[in-house]
């Protein structure tokens, strides 16, 4: 297991709320929108590079190249995740934990009321609920600039100890030739359907709790059926449940742990083997 600060330095001054505020979007490289990727085999796969890994981002540096996309770790379930051309999207978007700027899109899971909100902003330009109602399954497939969002739904356990069908959506984000996956509120291992709905993934934001959502070998079931290169925890409620996911995990994965809650990834600089990568955060 890697050590904290095990990434490059950084200077102090690169603290959240800066990794959050990320600079005016008129610094963006104006590039033309990669293709929309094809997810009959991949979304749109694993790339090995002999370069650097995982590169941890600095708010100086607001504008991403073509093949970038920046994470930022919120707090709970909640990411920021941009684009080349600085869309932003915010992860099970809440009223009690939320990134400091207003997101262009919003994706909303509603197993419990830290997973969406009945009151977004007024700003967001697109709302994506990961639910229907009526035990019909959201069907999402967005979009946006140089973004693509589609949702895979899932069941969730309902208040009763019953099965609510579809509550619950994997959401997969294509951006710079990149897929991430962020798993929700996943109550349950996946299908093989599921899986190849869901695509090959290069990072997956995963819930690590072990009792609200999945426990921790039903996740890890999940993550070998992912095969993602990357695996972001979130959605934790302490040191100890943090640790206990991560020496589950330490059997069969290198573990990361980050100085600054952002990172900047790429096709090119994912982990050649795959990793954990613990981003700081609530």
């Amino acid at each position: 297991m890697a050590r904290p600060g095990s990434f490059s330095k950084v200077a102090s001054a690169v603290v959240f709320s800066g990794a959050m505020l990320l600079g005016n979007a008129a610094l963006a490289q104006r590039v033309a929108p990669p293709a929309k990727p094809e997810m009959a085999e991949s979304c749109p796969g694993l790339v090995a590079s002999r370069g650097p890994r995982v590169i941890p981002a600095a708010f100086r540096l607001a504008a991403l190249n073509a093949d970038q996309t920046r994470i930022t770790y919120v707090g709970h379930s909640t990411f920021l995740i941009e684009s080349p051309k600085l869309v932003r999207i915010a992860t099970d978007y809440n009223d009690y934990v939320r990134p400091s700027i207003v997101p262009d899109i919003a994706t909303m899971n509603h197993a419990h009321s830290t997973h969406y909100t009945d009151r977004p902003d007024p700003g967001i330009k697109h709302v994506l609920r990961g639910w229907a109602g009526d035990e019909k399954p959201a069907r999402i497939d967005l979009q946006f600039q140089d973004v693509r969002i589609r949702n895979v739904p899932t069941n969730i356990r309902d208040f009763s100890g019953g099965t609510e069908r579809h509550g619950n959506s994997i959401f997969i984000y294509e951006i710079a030739n990149l897929c991430i996956a962020h798993l929700g509120h996943l109550h349950h291992t996946l299908t093989q359907a599921q899986l190849n709905e869901i695509g090959r993934v290069d990072v997956v934001l995963v819930p690590v709790d072990g009792s609200y959502t999945l426990d921790l070998e039903g996740m890890v079931e999940v993550l070998r059926g992912l095969k993602a290169p990357l695996m972001i925890p979130m959605h934790y409620f302490s040191a100890y449940t943090l640790e206990r996911f991560l020496t589950r995990l330490g059997r069969d994965w290198d573990i990361e742990t980050a100085e600054v809650p952002s990172v900047v990834v790429s096709k090119t600089t994912l982990p050649a083997k795959p990793k954990v990568l613990v981003l700081p955060g609530h």
